[in-house]
């Protein structure tokens, strides 16, 4: 199945380019709302889930025995931008495991940033593992590994208690079963399993509601939802799609994107659950993709709309910053998403 172009982007008034995706929009029922294109097909959601592997380190009481604040939670969900907030904070959860840097097995990594590029190549200094993009989510995992007494060493390995817990939370909100022949490695050396569309969209729609779950895992992500969305920097940063998004719309809908083009939402106020795929892996597409179901869904105020139409139709600019084109729409997938809006409301 060829799944259908979503996105296009413009330069001057002609398509230039044009991106393929599908998306699966579940309400908390664990029915489909909307599929676009194939829902079925198993993609790893990289960085999309990572509020769904830190349900472990809250729901078993890690989170509070190491007395990780919000902000701390937000990062142990973040792929962030590794500015100084962020290592800081990553620091800071390390710390408070009894753990320091070289415990970390993500791996270093240059910040986004070119300021902060900067301020490292004028300190003589090179990137650690603490700038890593994961540096967060990977000390959540250190911080559950000492508080369940297992080895901290090896905690990426896919046999490592902390990946079991994750795994075995996977399997129960997607429904689907885990196995070796599906798992790949993430960019940060932890375990990664493709799984269809369909079912993290259900797994994002209790994930936000807190339906259909156990008491203490509805309330384990009831906790990283507002803290998250209370701490929109943590997860992303300056200047990125999932602070923006979240900050605008003031704890009504969690975002989170993942490497090559992919991108999971709860809508909690609508009971939905989103998950989408670019299939080129492009993010300028995906963002566009889920700023215009967050557009066509929710009931929006004039801040909303306002901050909507610049991630809707980001313009494509020249080295002058001259407006040359935009990123946008296609009127196909705009006329699904209001159908199926239309009748959900």
């Amino acid at each position: 199945m060829s799944n259908p172009v979503l996105v296009e982007v413009t330069r001057g008034d002609v398509v230039e380019s044009r991106h393929r995706g599908a998306i699966a929009i579940f309400d908390a029922n664990g029915a489909p709302v909307l599929r676009i294109g194939d829902t079925g097909r198993r993609v790893f959601p990289r960085s999309a889930i990572k509020a769904l592997q830190a349900l472990p380190l809250v729901e078993s009481g890690a989170a509070d025995a190491l007395d990780y604040d919000a902000a701390e939670l937000a990062l142990a969900c973040s792929s962030h931008n590794g500015e100084e907030r962020h290592v800081n904070a990553a620091r800071v959860m390390l710390i408070k495991a009894g753990l320091e840097e070289d415990a970390l097995e993500c791996g270093p990594q240059w910040p986004s940033r070119v300021e902060d590029v900067a301020d490292l190549v004028r300190a003589g200094e090179t990137p650690c593992a603490l700038h890593n993009n994961c540096s967060g989510k990977h000390a959540g995992f250190l911080g559950l590994a000492k508080v369940l007494g297992a080895p901290t060493r090896g905690y990426v390995l896919p046999d490592h208690p902390v990946q079991q817990e994750i795994k075995a939370v996977l399997e129960t909100l997607t429904g689907d079963t885990l196995t070796p022949d599906i798992c790949g490695i993430d960019g940060c050396a932890i375990p990664t399993f493709a799984t269809p569309l369909d079912g993290f969209a259900r797994a994002f729609a209790a994930f936000g509601t807190g339906e259909n779950l156990e008491p203490l895992r509805a309330e384990a992500a009831r906790r990283l939802y507002d803290a998250c969305v209370d701490n929109a920097y943590m997860v992303a940063g300056t200047d990125r799609f999932c602070t923006r998004a979240m900050a605008g719309f003031r704890r009504r809908v969690f975002v989170k994107t993942g490497a090559e083009g992919v991108f999971c939402a709860a809508i909690p106020e609508l009971g939905l659950g989103i998950a989408l795929k670019c299939d080129d892996g492009a993010s300028r597409a995906s963002e566009v993709m889920m700023a215009s179901i967050l557009e066509a869904f929710l009931d929006l105020n004039d801040a909303e709309k306002a901050l909507l139409e610049d991630l809707t139709q980001p313009a494509i600019k020249t080295r002058l910053d001259v407006k040359a084109g935009v990123i946008r729409p296609t009127s196909d997938f705009l006329t699904d998403l209001r159908r199926a809006a239309s009748v959900s409301i």
